[in-house]
């Protein structure tokens, strides 16, 4: 099984989307490559070439549908709950729809229709990932500081980089802690990891309910 995490931005921000690549070998998933300020076609031409080595298994952190009329989905009311109830902050969960998410979610919904338009004809599965309840979720109470504080402060993410290595993300460089868009990038590969694998399961899960909202969500 290979596994992509990414850390989508807006449509004209490609600077800030961060794609890894990992390969599930013996209960481990083993870190393949980076690719950094990706655009849409890089993205797509990424997943077919992987789709042909492997099944491929995308987690995403950008909303992948959107409820109509606006405002929260019933997911996102879901696990804001779940993330105040394990010690994390409620902002970090926004409506799809809200002024400063509605770019990133349109690009969210265009790239993984045409992820499964021009790569059907091989196994892929697509699912939406909340990075930060990811590693807050698998966290114990005392650590609770590493997912409120790592998005700013550099040694946190370092903190963060051997926190993966326990949670068996092996081989992930030392310079994946230069930026967050990294590190939750990695935190999307666990979350979809962890979903897609029988040996596994999420810390949360809000099953899709197509037509309208047809991808699971999950941390």
């Amino acid at each position: 099984m290979i596994v992509i995490g990414i850390d989508l931005s807006g449509p004209s921000n490609h600077k800030d989307t961060v794609l890894v690549v990992f390969e599930v070998i013996e209960n481990q998933l083993k870190f393949v490559k980076c690719r950094r300020h990706i655009n849409d076609e890089e993205i797509l031409k990424e997943v077919a070439a992987q789709s042909q080595v492997n099944e491929v298994v995308i987690g995403i952190d950008a909303p992948l549908s959107y409820e109509d009329g606006g405002g929260d989905r019933e997911s996102d009311r879901a696990i804001r709950k779940y993330i105040v109830d394990i010690g994390m902050k409620p902002g970090s969960i926004m409506a799809p729809t809200f002024n400063r998410m509605v770019y990133l979610t349109l690009r969210g919904i265009k790239l993984t229709r045409e992820i499964e338009a021009e790569i059907s004809q091989y196994p892929v599965s697509i699912v939406e990932v909340h990075p930060g309840a990811v590693i807050g979720s698998r966290l114990s109470p005392k650590e609770m500081d590493y997912v409120l504080t790592y998005k700013q402060d550099l040694e946190m993410r370092k903190v963060l980089l051997k926190w993966f290595e326990q949670q068996q993300l092996v081989g992930i460089p030392k310079t994946a802690a230069d930026e967050n868009h990294t590190i939750d990038a990695c935190a999307a590969a666990l979350g979809a990891w962890h979903w897609a694998d029988p040996a596994f399961s999420p810390k949360w899960r809000y099953s899709a309910k197509p037509p309208l909202h047809p991808y699971d969500f999950c941390c």
